[in-house]
């Protein structure tokens, strides 16, 4: 449900060229969660913002749902929800007025937008605080209300980068709680995290990135057979201190660098 295919990202700063995201390669499944990891200045957030269509792609390409980010950015668009801590709320308005406007931004009609903001509603408990002010709600309040909006127009894609950033216990076990909702319905999400511990209950598989490329890639079993490693904090640990393309999993990557 998405694909990603030799995406390259550069940017210049100065004289110099940085390359954030190097012919990067893999696909996410309905159903499916996967964890894109890697240090600060990996690409994980470039590589975001480049399957969300904000940014283009120096080549390579990124599919949502059979629609290329390059070609039908708006199709790519309806089809995702995007989770950010970054993600900033309308303070003056209410929870239900913000999510009805986000759903009329969407196209959802006005009948079909209240459906679906009682189911979302329901499934992650916003009923007491609806009709709140944004700007009064409490962290979990508005972390709730930002996964609500994500999920306003039923995106069979969704996004989550960082989404436990600035959580605490029980914030953090509601994200566990959500994540699994996502899997339930079929929906192909991404990941990205530092917390390693929190990734290894969440994700499906994994995607390691080191300077813009995927060095190891595979399930938390396979991953461990591939480096003798327990831990998937062990296997990143490795994988840092190598400061090169450290694990090898990919054949294409071998082929490449043969």
């Amino acid at each position: 449900m998405i694909s990603v295919h030799e995406l390259t990202k550069r940017f210049v700063s100065g004289r110099d060229e940085i390359l954030a995201v190097d012919h990067l390669n893999f696909s996410v499944l309905g159903g499916e969660v996967y964890g894109l990891l890697g240090p600060n200045g990996a690409g994980k957030t470039t590589t975001l913002r480049m399957i969300l269509g904000l940014l283009t792609p120096d080549s390579g390409w990124a599919e949502v749902a059979g629609y290329r980010t390059s070609v039908a950015p708006d199709e790519v668009k309806r089809r995702i929800g995007f989770v950010s801590t970054s993600a900033g709320l309308y303070q003056w308005l209410s929870a239900r007025e913000m999510l009805l406007f986000f759903a009329d931004v969407y196209g959802l009609a006005p009948a079909a937008a209240r459906q679906q903001l009682d189911r979302v509603a329901h499934v992650l408990d916003l009923t007491g605080y609806l009709d709140r002010r944004c700007g009064a709600l409490s962290t979990g309040q508005r972390q709730r209300v930002n996964l609500a909006r994500a999920m306003i127009h039923d995106p069979p894609i969704m996004l989550l980068d960082e989404p436990t950033r600035g959580l605490d216990v029980l914030g953090s076990h509601e994200m566990f709680e959500y994540i699994a909702h996502l899997r339930s319905e079929a929906k192909a999400v991404i990941v990205t995290t530092h917390r390693l511990e929190e990734a290894e209950r969440l994700c499906d598989r994994f995607g390691l990135l080191h300077q813009g490329r995927l060095a190891g890639e595979g399930t938390l079993d396979e991953l461990r057979q591939a480096t003798g490693c327990k831990s998937l904090a062990e296997i990143f640990l490795r994988h840092m201190a190598r400061n090169r393309d450290p694990l090898n999993l990919n054949d294409s990557h071998k082929a490449d660098e043969a």
